[in-house]
């Protein structure tokens, strides 16, 4: 049997992504480590990943412990350190947003990045950079925040948040080809807007728990 770790840093993503992978394959084992202390800790020391890396570091090697044949970062603020550990373990670590990354790149030249967390906006521009330059490819990054809309959704406001995230992102869409949405936990809001505009944004969840599955194969 197929077993994933995933590494949350909220609650938010447990669920969704979880069902997600049993759509996928319902036979598939989900191990989820949750640690709802890491973002708080980036908001408040200007997104400085190294405060938490040697945290991560750890629930990696806890997942390859318990036998996790692909472990994934369900969260974009700590993706890089996935892309360092990755050469230290023999199973595959992936991050989430790698895949959403890589089809942004792929189709346009004007990428707006949107997230309701500022720790997410570098890491997430970052990202798409260096899928860019796999590709020697020039590609202009324009970014929105919602910061307002993260307040709404650990107020415990799925509905509010996915409003104001909207309004966001249709501000956004103006300006680029396509919007990427940096946080898996932001991916519900793209349903509220008119079905002929939602093919201009991608979200992580669906694209990252793809490219994992395929990795496995």
């Amino acid at each position: 049997m197929v077993k994933i770790a995933l590494i949350h840093t909220t609650p938010v993503t447990v669920n969704s992504l979880n069902e997600l992978l049993k759509e996928k394959d319902p036979e598939i084992e989900i191990i989820n480590i949750v640690d709802d202390s890491i973002l708080p800790e980036l908001i408040n020391n200007q997104a400085d990943i190294s405060l938490v890396e040697e945290r991560v570091k750890y629930y990696i090697q806890v997942a390859a412990d318990q036998g996790a044949d692909l472990i994934m970062s369900a969260c974009s603020s700590i993706g890089e350190i996935f892309d360092r550990e990755n050469e230290n373990y023999k199973q595959p670590l992936l991050r989430i947003d790698s895949a959403m990354a890589e089809k942004a790149v792929k189709n346009a030249e004007k990428i707006g990045v949107a997230a309701t967390l500022a720790t997410t906006l570098k890491p997430s521009t970052e990202l798409i950079k260096k899928k860019a330059a796999a590709r020697n490819k020039e590609v202009e990054i324009k970014t929105a925040l919602a910061d307002s809309a993260y307040q709404k959704l650990m107020e415990g406001s799925q509905a509010e948040h996915d409003r104001l995230l909207a309004e966001k992102l249709k501000e956004l869409a103006v300006e680029v080809e396509v919007v990427v949405l940096a946080q898996a936990s932001m991916a519900r809001a793209v349903s509220i807007l008119p079905a002929e505009e939602q093919n201009k944004f991608l979200t992580s969840p669906e694209l990252g728990i793809q490219k994992a599955l395929e990795s496995l194969k």
